[in-house]
Parts: structure tokens; sequence; C-alpha cells
């Protein structure tokens, strides 16, 4: 703590007359994959037939995005998690360049590795025949990669985990979480997070020591801290920290009051209230690897986070990129229902089946795009569904789509 006070001073003193605003931008999930391992030819079309991912496509969509955040004057650049495909050491280096080109132009990135970032076994690239396994990045090259992207400037690093805590002005303080578990991968990455006892115990003292300095603190982590749709927990629940309500409980009870979040490749945000009476705000972005190509634009002033959520919809290289990828996600979505509906081995009528998929996949495109509403669509297939499976009226209309707060256009008071 110590070592906090001190590179604090020295912060304040020569940036004492920063202004008490700043603008924000997130993105989330790029998935970014080197052009340089990533070449025409029979390993990348298989990859991109499977995946549904077009890497011109996606590429375009980020420096489409990165043109947009620097028309927008933005301050900071917040990513959290999954740079890059199966954390690639190529892939890295090459979107590390790309975050050097925006803080020419004065917009510092902070970012965070996601499960696909760090020691990932079967990192692969996509070049000739058939893929080929290459070289990860350990903890440690991670955060020497993105020295000028977070951790060169921190002033506090957890220990046992690559957490790191940024002073972004003089009244406010980005805590950034590391919940992946990368240190227990053998064949493959795994999707579930947590935050270790000991990163806990650092990030509590440095909220105490942000309560005793007057200092807002802003937080960043790759998994969900809050459940973001209705039995998340029960059936996605790799997309959420392992316990979850109760880390979201402590963190805030001791002040933090929103997190922003990916893994989940959705636009949501979602609050949970402690016995206690604080508040905590899960602000989820969706991933840039595919529809709805979602980023966010905060303005902070005081102690008021104002966010906006823009969607990149065309591309000059892919004028319809926004139909095209939304069908995409239609199909894979149905395809995959109803295969999991096979796979159960229940004899369900193909009607049945039918309204149930259908129910499914509307979800899944509202819930990726944020604020839900029951569409006509929706309202057919639920009420098919009812009918056919002999379920009350009131027990579907008891199931809510989304959680407050409002997903793409929302308000946050940090004191």
């Amino acid at each position: 703590m110590k070592q906090i006070t001190l590179l604090l001073f020295i912060f304040f003193v020569f940036n004492a007359a920063a202004a008490d605003s700043l603008k924000i931008a997130v993105i989330s999930d790029p998935h970014f994959l080197a052009e340089e391992i990533a070449k025409p030819g029979a390993a990348l079309n298989a990859y991109e037939k499977s995946t549904g991912r077009d890497i011109s496509d996606l590429h375009a969509v980020l420096d489409n995005i990165f043109d947009q955040i620097v028309e927008e004057d933005v301050d900071i650049l917040l990513i959290p998690g999954d740079l890059t495909n199966h954390g690639s050491k190529q892939s890295h280096k090459a979107f590390a360049k790309k975050l050097q080109i925006l803080k020419d132009k004065g917009i510092q990135t902070y970012v965070i590795p996601g499960n696909h970032d760090v020691n990932v076994p079967n990192s692969k690239s996509f070049v000739g025949e058939l893929p080929n396994i290459i070289e990860s990045v350990s903890p440690d090259e991670f955060a020497s990669i993105y020295d000028a992207f977070g951790y060169g400037n921190a002033i506090s690093r957890d220990d046992n985990s690559l957490s790191y805590l940024v002073a972004i002005n003089d009244s406010t303080w980005l805590l950034n979480f590391d919940t992946n578990k990368y240190t227990e991968y053998t064949n493959n990455s795994i999707s579930s997070g947590r935050i270790l006892p000991q990163t806990m115990s650092w990030a509590i003292d440095v909220l105490k020591r942000a309560k005793q300095m007057n200092v807002r603190v802003i937080g960043m982590m790759h998994h969900g801290i809050v459940e973001h749709i209705q039995y998340q927990s029960s059936f996605f629940s790799d997309y959420l920290l392992d316990d979850w309500q109760q880390n979201a409980e402590v963190l805030a009870n001791e002040g933090l009051k929103v997190v922003f979040t990916g893994h989940f490749h959705s636009t949501d945000a979602v609050e949970l209230i402690t016995v206690n009476g604080n508040r905590i705000t899960d602000v989820e972005t969706g991933s840039l690897s595919q529809y709805p190509f979602p980023y966010r634009i905060i303005n902070l002033k005081d102690n008021e986070l104002s966010i906006n959520t823009r969607f990149v919809k065309s591309i000059p290289e892919n004028p319809d990129l926004w139909d095209e990828y939304s069908k995409k996600q239609e199909n894979y979505v149905r395809n995959s229902t109803s295969g999991k509906f096979k796979n159960m081995g229940i004899p369900i009528p193909q009607e049945i089946m039918n309204a149930l998929t259908e129910v499914i996949v509307q979800v899944n495109l509202m819930h990726m795009t944020g604020d839900e509403q029951v569409t006509p669509e929706m309202a057919n297939a639920l009420s098919l569904m009812t009918t056919l499976l002999d379920i009350p009226e009131s027990e579907t209309t008891d199931f809510e789509l989304d959680f407050p707060p409002g997903d793409k256009k929302l308000t946050i008071l940090l004191k």
C-alpha cells in the first residue's frame, strides 16, 4: 500500500488540472486473428465455415470502430478480455500494434485477459491445407506485450494474477480483475472463471483505500459477476464467476458500483442489490467477432456514468454485414438447439420442438442486442408452446426476458 500512496501522490501532482470528466469506449471479445497466421486456403476456409466468421469482415469491423472512437474524441478504451483468437503470440503482438496507433492519437487503452488469451494449449494458425499448433503467451508475456496498455502504468499489481489497478485521472481508479483459470489448462482453455481469495483480499484493500481518499472506482473483468438471464447460473454457469453472488455482494459492500464485462457475447446490463442496500451493476458488452458488433460510448461526469451503445451495421467491404451475420447467428442457434433436443432422447412431437426452438432463437437474438421485448413472433411461439404443453399462461408471463436496468442506454451513479 505504501507503493500505491507514493505513486498516487506523484500522479496527482502532475495531473492536478485534470477535468472531472472522461469519455470512455468499451469493446469486448474481438477474438483478433493476425493476418500473418490467417491466409486464404483450405485451413482458413474450414475455420471460417465452422465459426461463421469471415476474418476480413472482422478486421474491417475493428478498424471501423477504432475510427469511430477517434472521431468521438474518446479518452479511454476498455477491453475486458478475449483480445485474440486462442491466444497466439502473433495475434497479441499485432493487436497491440493497433492499440498503439490509438495511443499515438491520444487514446489510452486498458486491457485484461480473457479465457482465450493466456497459456492456450491449442492456439492455431490457419495457413495452407491444415491448421497448425503455434505458440501462445505466458502470463508474464501477456503483461509485457500490453505494458503500454495498463500493466506498465499500474499503481498496484496483484501478486497472484494479472489483476492490476490504474489511476486514470485524479479522482478515478480502474480496478482490473484477472478472472481466468489458465494455470489449469491442459488440452483446451477453460471457459469458467473465478476470483482467487488472494486477489479478492488485494481488491478489498484497494477499495478501502479508495474510500479513504474519496476516489471513485470502476471495475473490469472478463466473466460476468451477476446473472444476466434467468437460470444463467444453472444453464450457462461457465459465463459467470464461480461463487458469483458472494463475490458481487462483497465488492458491492466495499463500494464498487460498476464492472464492465464480456465473455457471454451479449449486450446487457444487470444490477445486484445486497442485503445492506449496496448496488453493483454488471455492464456486459457483446463480441466484435459476431452479430451484433456492439461497442459502448460512455460519458463520466462528476459521479454519473451515462452509457450509450452503438452497433456496426455495415462496412464498405460488406454493406449487408448486419443482416448477413444476424442470419448466421439465427441458423447457428436453431441448428444447435434442434441438435440438443434430439440428443436428449425425449420423444418430443416435432410441432412442440419447433415451437420451443423458435422461442430460444428469438430470445438469443434479442439478448445479444439488448433491451429484450416480446415481439409478435415471440408471443406466437410462446402461445403455441403453452397450448401444446398445457402450461398455464400465467407461468409463461412470469418469465423475465430482461432484468433491469436498461441494456443499451443507461445511467449509473458511482457515489
